[in-house]
Order: structure tokens, then sequence, then C-alpha cells
């Protein structure tokens, strides 16, 4: 049984998290978003951390609050006018963008049910996993293993990278 200052630290940076992230895409200036971002990303490792998750929890402060969120800064400072609001957006389209989360959501949780009968049934085998295993099923190419999703990212990442450049060099 958890103490009742562990579930209100947890309550705390979940509400911590919900908040930031909805400020991060709701914001109409750009740089108050990054910081937001920010923010989201520090409760998120906070998160890890509670969860005694260290190294995760260091990564997570290392590299996406570090590096992805400075890179983020960098490329907003060479692009555009921090300092301005940006337009509000007008679309008639609403209802397109309506269907298309509510498609996503419905796919998702398609997903996420049928996986949940695959995870309960090699739960017994994963009760207590260690650096080996969680590192063999990150970066294996097998089934149930996730190297090509993280080097998919790794590659979606290094085109939004080039993309800031090229932006900015054209300015």
């Amino acid at each position: 049984m958890e103490s009742a200052g562990s579930i209100i630290m947890y309550w705390i940076i979940a509400l911590s998290i919900v908040i930031f992230s909805v400020l991060t895409v709701t914001t109409r200036r750009i740089l108050r978003s990054a910081t937001f971002l920010l923010f989201t990303l520090f409760a998120a490792a906070a998160l890890y951390f509670k969860l005694d998750y260290e190294f995760l929890g260091a990564v997570q402060i290392a590299v996406y609050a570090g590096g992805i969120v400075v890179l983020f800064v960098f490329s907003i400072l060479l692009t555009s006018h921090p300092g301005h609001k940006s337009e509000r957006l007008v679309s008639h389209r609403k209802w397109i963008g309506v269907l298309a989360a509510l498609a996503a959501l419905v796919v998702t949780g398609g997903a996420l049910i049928s996986r949940c009968g695959l995870a309960c049934a090699s739960l017994p085998e994963m009760s207590n996993p260690t650096m080996k295993t969680i590192g063999a099923a990150m970066m294996g190419t097998g089934s149930e293993q996730y190297l090509l999703p993280f080097e998919a990212i790794s590659v979606l990442l290094l085109a939004c990278i080039i993309g800031g450049v090229v932006v900015a060099r054209k300015r």
C-alpha cells in the first residue's frame, strides 16, 4: 500500500503534465509554447523518478528537456519573431479535423485493446525485467521489439532539423 503523500505527489505530477500539455498547444506565443513543453517534459521526468526509473528520468531531462527543447527554441528564434502573437487560424473544415481525431482515437483504442490481451498473457515472464531484457525489447528486430519505430523517430527528428535549417537559410 502506497502512502498518501506518494499518491498526492503522483496526482500533482499528472495534473501538471495535463495542464502544461494543454497550455503547450493552446498558447498563441510560440516561445511560451516551447517553455510549456519544457515544463511538460520535466514533469514526465519527475514521474519517472517517482517510479524509481532514475536512468530514464535522467535521459528524459538530458535528451528531451535539455537537447530537443533547446533545438526548438533556436529554431524558433532563427525562423520567426518570437515576441509576436501568431494569428488565429480560421478554418471552415473543423469537422474534418474532428473526424480525423475520432478515427485516430478508434484506431489507437483498438490497438490498445488488442495488445492488452498479449500483454496480460506475457505478464508472468516479465514480472521482474532486467536492463538486458528491456534493451533487447527496445533494440531488437523480432516480434514485439521496437528497433524500427526507434529508427523511424530518429529519421523524423533529422528531417525536422534539416527542414529548420532550410527554412532559416531562406530568410
